[in-house]
């Protein structure tokens, strides 16, 4: 099995399990990589195991224990000969209901409101779902340095304010919801359009997402916001059969074929998202499915309300006021008003400055000079937006739209704008 393959696919788990039994992330963490240091090296010789899962956990148990023995040997440690005891004396439970119960566990620890909301969603983004932190720092948009002194931090926070690797009591929940939501979102958000790589969507991560919503609907059922995340990942998730082409090139929310569209997961997320309006959500969460939903209800790319969703990215606006979303708005009043709205608004965000280095603010202004006829303009911007873009298939996406709009200045404008 591809070790890649192999830690997409169980590294959160294991984690999860073994940190249930540790209480030590940095230990456990360690652990973890020596399975899988191990499952590299001896199942291609000696055959993937029935249960991957149970192979790599008893292997990180094994992997802990020896690293408290040398601790306590050197340190004489009675603390750790103590946990070494335990660890070997203890039966795991390695049910599927034990494992649900430690992702729980784990997300609930990661978003402890003792520690500050930022170093809340890096470790759960690494330790939850396995995110590197070069992909963590990307989504952050900070320097990776930056980061990995984050994540230092936060298990430090940890071990030295000894947090407890547990639920919440029940009435204690609602504190780290906000937490919680935000590594949700950001989950589904890598996986739905990653940061780096040769993949455009992380399958995986959009999946692990949607159950993690599914998980928290259940264990806080009345929570309408958890109900109108769901339903906001939902939404664009049926997207995912029409969003690429065979060869995976990116194909545009506007040439999308809709017929590809899963009208399973829309007929799920329309009456969350209804009910979740009923029941009074009103968090960016609940904005975001709106938007989303008008965009599901629309029968041809023609038929969407642009209007309306510039209206909710204001809203939007209102409630979280983020450049991402200003560039989110500028892009539906472009289609609602016309290109040279959006291109005022880009280049009032360009000003501002807190976008700089981020591929999708040049290649909004490119596509919006595209649809101009600006050739020259087109080319310079998605040319800038190509210096900087880390996914394999946007560069491709990019370099296609780069050609077209050469290939048209060549030819004084000849031929289709889509």
């Amino acid at each position: 099995m591809n070790l890649e393959s192999l830690y997409r696919q169980e590294w959160r788990r294991v984690l999860a399990t073994t940190l249930r039994l540790t209480g030590d992330f940095d230990l456990s963490e360690e652990a973890v990589q020596d399975a899988f240091v191990a499952a590299l090296e001896q199942w291609p010789r000696e055959g993937t195991p029935g249960n991957p899962y149970a192979w790599l956990v008893s292997t990180a148990r094994h992997r802990v224990v020896d690293q408290l023995r040398r601790r306590a040997r050197f340190q004489e440690k009675q603390d750790e000969l103590e946990q070494v005891a335990a660890l070997e004396e203890s039966e795991v439970d390695l049910s599927d209901v034990a494992m649900v119960d430690d992702q729980l566990r784990l997300i609930f620890t990661c978003c402890h409101p003792a520690l500050a909301v930022d170093g809340q969603v890096a470790l759960t983004l690494r330790t939850v779902c396995g995110l590197t932190t070069e992909e963590i720092a990307r989504g952050f948009l900070v320097p990776v340095a930056t980061m990995a002194q984050r994540l230092v931090r936060v298990k430090r926070k940890i071990r030295d304010a000894r947090l407890p690797f547990a639920m919440p009591p029940r009435d204690r929940l609602v504190e780290r919801l906000d937490a919680v939501k935000l590594v949700v979102y950001l989950v589904f958000t890598e996986g739905y359009a990653a940061t780096s790589g040769k993949a455009w969507m992380r399958r995986q991560l959009c999946e692990e997402a949607i159950r993690l919503g599914r998980l928290l609907c259940e264990l806080i059922p009345r929570s309408p916001e958890l109900r109108a995340l769901l339903a906001l990942m939902l939404l664009h998730d049926s997207r995912r059969m029409a969003r690429s082409g065979p060869d995976e090139e990116i194909i545009t929310l506007e040439e999308q074929d809709r017929g590809l569209w899963d009208r399973q997961e829309i007929a799920e997320g329309v009456p969350l998202l209804e009910s979740a309006l009923r029941d009074g959500a009103n968090d960016e969460y609940v904005l975001q499915a709106a938007i989303a939903a008008l965009h599901a209800r629309a029968q041809r790319a023609e038929d969407t309300d642009w209007a309306q969703i510039a209206r909710l990215y204001d809203a939007l606006l209102r409630k979280r006021p983020s450049p991402v979303v200003e560039l989110n708005r500028a892009a539906a009043v472009a289609m609602a008003e016309g290109p040279s709205k959006g291109l005022a608004l880009i280049a009032e965000i360009e000003a501002k400055g807190e976008l700089a280095g981020y591929h999708l603010l040049p290649a909004a202004r490119a596509d919006l000079l595209r649809r101009q006829g600006r050739w020259p303009e087109a080319a310079d911007a998605y040319r800038e937006a190509l210096a900087m873009v880390a996914n394999d298939p946007e560069r491709r996406y990019l370099s296609r739209r780069l050609a077209e709009v050469e290939g048209l200045q060549s030819t004084g404008g000849a031929g289709v704008i889509h």
